[in-house]
Order: structure tokens, then sequence, then C-alpha cells
């Protein structure tokens, strides 16, 4: 609807030979003034030097019936035009939701476009740890929005299996004896690259030496007593990695490895000695020449570095995956300065690529107990935080005591608590997690919202038992307030994803099911001598489809019971 009007607009501008002009087309602060407003007769005004409000009314008379669903035009303060909805476009929007609705909220704006998106990204021989969890979070989001948006979505993985930190851990498996021919397990790996990783930041000259030695090995594909240990360390982390994404649900088409791209990515740099000259005995791109800043790509020991590999790995990604419109890169902000830098050499070697390659560096997320790291073992892993936050989500449902929590559910919710506190805000903002506020059921955060929807199926099987059933022809003369927002959800998905704003959908239906719960504490649902009952049940069918994809946008589950 609002691009509707936005168009009518245009058009009329069009015959009154008015170009160039930028407009708003949005919803009114104050929902008496209408269901949509614009700004566009101050705009022309202002060019103009007429009065706003005069021009408003030339503009109202103008789109006069040609807007379908417009019941009417007024000119309100300064000089907005407010466009009133007709009461049948309430009524059919539900009945098409009822009609569709794993399908409401979708659009085809990106049909037919086939793109990329790589997150999460763990390495290998690490700790999957809370850092990973958030940005798996954030990549899973954009995914999905640009799936709900009509596009054929690739989701990829792209992780370190060779590089100093798995020199770390095979120093640090030999060191405390890690035995690889009997069960091991990632946290063992945790432990080892931690062990290693101390050693050598503490600069023990027998560790440091050992490491580098194994590194440069590593790479070189030698074949030596720490050939097993690699073999089977890598082994296990990529299986622990895969039963993670299945546990936050996330699906990847395809993964790639450092070890993969190093060769390839020597080879870029070797090959174009003149965007990568050699400074003190370093192959380097002088991003200062183009207002970024100098990075190596080619080290002193002659091993291709990360921006190296990632040269080769946007090749890769087309050769295993065709041809795409997008390429998507969701990693946390500290890289956002490399990876211009990366896409600027990218553009000298490969500029269809870089033209399309995009990349979003979102905020960090904190544990009210701090930053963690990695290298000193201070680190979350994320079953652990994951299974924390479950243990209390089951805590505060036994004390509902409505139904017995099941570590799935608990699961969930906690995953939903998580999820929604990672995504409530701008992404490209830090923030801090608060596990008491994400679990409230209050109200703003991601058990609220799945609370909210199991309650509208309960309530819907009730009314199911007295015989209302969900039906949009017969509603009372004025549209509900819920209705109001109700039929907003598709352009906010559109614009969650023009913005690559997920908070957008996670602060829409956070209202939409407060405008539920208000309208269910006024409302009879399950009433079957109430004229207007299977009306309401329509709302309320409409509102928990609408709930259900806008979670499915923030990659939460939506229970049917709590």
């Amino acid at each position: 609807m609002q691009e509707e009007i936005r168009k009518a607009i245009e058009a009329v501008l069009t015959e009154l030979g008015i170009a160039d002009v930028e407009f708003v087309v949005e919803h009114p602060g104050d929902v008496t003034h209408g269901d949509y407003a614009t700004n566009v007769a101050m705009v022309i005004a202002k060019k103009l030097g007429k009065n706003p409000r005069e021009v408003g009314d030339e503009l109202r008379i103008a789109l006069e019936g040609k807007i379908q669903y417009v019941s009417a035009i007024t000119i309100a303060g300064p000089g907005f035009i407010n466009f009133r909805l007709h009461r049948d476009f309430f009524k059919e929007k539900i009945a098409g939701i009822l009609t569709r609705p794993d399908a409401w909220g979708r659009n085809d704006s990106w049909k037919g476009k086939k793109v990329l998106v790589e997150y999460t990204d763990p390495n290998p021989f690490k700790e999957f740890h809370v850092g990973h969890l958030f940005t798996n979070t954030v990549g899973e989001s954009v995914a999905r929005l640009f799936m709900l948006n009509g596009a054929e979505v690739k989701c990829l993985n792209y992780g370190s299996d060779i590089g100093l930190h798995v020199a770390h851990a095979l120093w640090g498996m030999k060191e405390l004896g890690i035995d690889v021919s009997s069960d091991f397990t990632s946290r063992d790996l945790g432990r080892a690259y931690a062990h290693g990783a101390t050693a050598y930041k503490n600069e023990d000259p027998r560790a440091m030496q050992e490491i580098r030695e194994i590194n440069k090995g590593i790479y070189e594909g030698s074949t030596n007593e720490f050939s097993v240990l690699y073999e089977k360390g890598r082994a296990v982390s990529i299986a622990y990695f895969k039963e993670m994404y299945a546990l936050l649900g996330s699906e990847f088409d395809a993964q790639f490895f450092e070890s993969e791209v190093a060769s390839p990515g020597k080879a870029l740099v070797l090959a174009h000695p003149e965007l990568f000259p050699l400074s003190d005995g370093a192959h380097v791109f002088k991003g200062e020449e183009y207002g970024l800043h100098t990075r190596v790509f080619l080290n002193k020991e002659g091993l291709p570095t990360y921006e190296a590999k990632e040269l080769a790995l946007a090749k890769m990604k087309e050769e295993r995956l065709g041809s795409y419109d997008l390429s998507v890169v969701s990693t946390a902000n500290e890289i956002n300065e490399y990876f211009k830098v990366l896409r600027k050499a990218m553009s000298f070697i490969y500029p269809e690529l870089a033209e399309k390659t995009e990349h979003i560096g979102h905020g960090t997320v904190r544990l009210t107990s701090g930053k963690m790291s990695s290298r000193t073992g201070n680190v979350i892993p994320a079953i652990d935080f994951i299974d924390e936050v479950a243990d209390a989500a089951a805590a505060k449902m036994d004390e509902g005591g409505k139904i017995a929590p099941t570590e799935e559910l608990a699961r969930d919710i906690a995953l939903g608590a998580i999820k929604y506190a990672t995504l409530r805000g701008s992404i490209f903002q830090d923030s801090v997690f608060d596990k008491e506020k994400a679990l409230s059921f209050e109200g703003d955060s991601g058990p609220y919202l799945q609370y909210t929807h199991a309650r509208i199926v309960s309530v819907l099987d009730k009314a199911q038992e007295v015989g209302v059933t969900p039906n949009a022809q017969v509603g009372p003369v004025e549209a509900y307030a819920i209705e109001k927002i109700l039929y907003r959800f598709e352009e906010v998905v559109a614009e969650a994803l023009h913005e690559r704003a997920p908070h957008k959908v996670a602060v829409y239906i956070t209202e939409l099911a407060g405008a539920f719960n208000a309208f269910y504490g006024e409302e009879k649902i399950a009433d079957a001598g109430d004229t207007y009952a299977p009306y309401k049940a329509a709302i309320a069918e409409a509102v928990r489809a609408t709930l259900k994809n806008g979670l499915y946008a923030l990659g939460i589950k939506a229970p049917d019971r709590m």
C-alpha cells in the first residue's frame, strides 16, 4: 500500500511537470490522523516558494479517486497530506493472511536474484563461544530477510583451519598429552589452544620456536608427528560445529576453509607485483593511496595472510556456487577497515566480484561479566551459555506452573531470549546481554513474543471447541486498533532488508504482541454467541501467523505451548 501511494503521488507530480522531488510516505505518529502521511507538499512548496497547505490541497484534489482502498485524503499541520484506508482494505488483508499464513510478509523484490551470505565463521581448534553465537544470530537473520524478500539464498561458512592458532592448539595438545586415539572433545581442543597461546604470548622460547615450526609445516603440508593431531582435531571441530548449527537452526549450503584458499591466494599476490610490491620483505597493498591503510598480503616468510586468502575465497565462491548477484559477508565490526582494504585490492583483480561484495560489520554483544578472550581461555562456550539461560528459563516456567518445561522447550526459549536481545537494537551498535531482562515474559523480549504466540494458539483451540472458526467476512464497521498495525508487516520486512536492520522486525512484532494482548483483554474470542467472534478469531490467527513469521526472520522458534 505504501508503494501504491508513492506511485500515485509520483504520477501526479509528472502530470504537473514537477520532477526530482524526494519525499517520504510513512505512518503518522498519531493514528487518528490517518494510516499514511507524506511531506511531499512541503518539499514542493519550498522549491516553488508557495504555501505548503495550498500545495497540499492541490495535490489532494489531483489524487482523489486515484488510489485503490484510500477512502479519504486530508491536509494536516503545516502541510502533511494524510491518507485514510477504506474499511474493506483491512478485512481483505486479514482474509489474505488466512489464505496463505506461511507466505504472509514475503515479497518478490529480490526474486530471480542469487545472494550468498557468509556468517558465523568459527575456527577449528577453538571453542564455539558466545561471540560465534551472536554473529551467527545476526548473519542468520540477514539471510532470512533476503529469503523473505524473494532471493535465492546460499548460506556459507568460512573457517580458519590453518594458521598460528592451529599451531598453538597442536602444540598444546602434545604438551597436555591429549590422546587422539581415544575420545576427545572440542573442549579439549579449546583447552589445548589456550595452553599454547598463553605460552606463545608469554614468549616462552621453546614454545615459540616449536609453534612456528608447526605453523610452517601445516602450510607446507608436511607429514610428521603433528599430522595425526591435525587431522583428528580438525574432524572433531567440524563435527561439533555442525551440532551447534543444528541447535541454532542454521543450515549452510557450503563450507570453505583457509587451507583451500591459501595457495591460490599466494599465487594471486605473486601474480600482481605492481599491486602488491615488496616492503621490508613482505608483499603489501598500499591502501594509503586510496584513503585507506597499508596491509600485508604475503608476510616475510612467504605465507599468505587473511587478506590474500580472502581474495582467493571470493573467486572460489563463484566457482563452486555459480554466478550470483550479491555476496554478503557478516562479521564483527572490528574488521571493518580491513575489509575496505580487501575490497579495494579485489577491485583491481576481480572488479566484478568486488562490486557485488558487501560487508556487514555488526556490533558486539557483551555479557554483564565483561569481555572474553579465547587466547587466555577466558571464554564462555556457546553451549554452556545456552544451557545456563535454558536452566533459568526452565526455572521461570516451573514458577508459572502451567506446563512442565522440556529440555527442548527450555532451549528454544533460551535461544529466543538470546537472539531477540542480540537483534532488538541496531546490529551496527554494541550491546550488553542481561539474562534477567532477556528472559522476561512481560514484554520487549523473545520469551514474551513466544509466549504470546503460544497464548494465541491456546485461544484459537478454545474458540474451535465452542464452534468459532476464523472468518474475515463479517466485522464491525470500524477497524480494531490492532488491524491498523497488523497490515504493516510486509512493509517492515522489506524495510528491514533494505536497511539491513533486523531490529525493525523485532520492534514491530513486539508492538503487535502488545496490541494483541490489549485486544484480547477487551474482546472475547471464544464466544459462539458473538456475531463478530469469527472475525476476532481471524484477527487472532492473522496475528499468530505474523508473530511466527516475524520470529522466523529473527531465527527464533514459535512454540505452540508454553
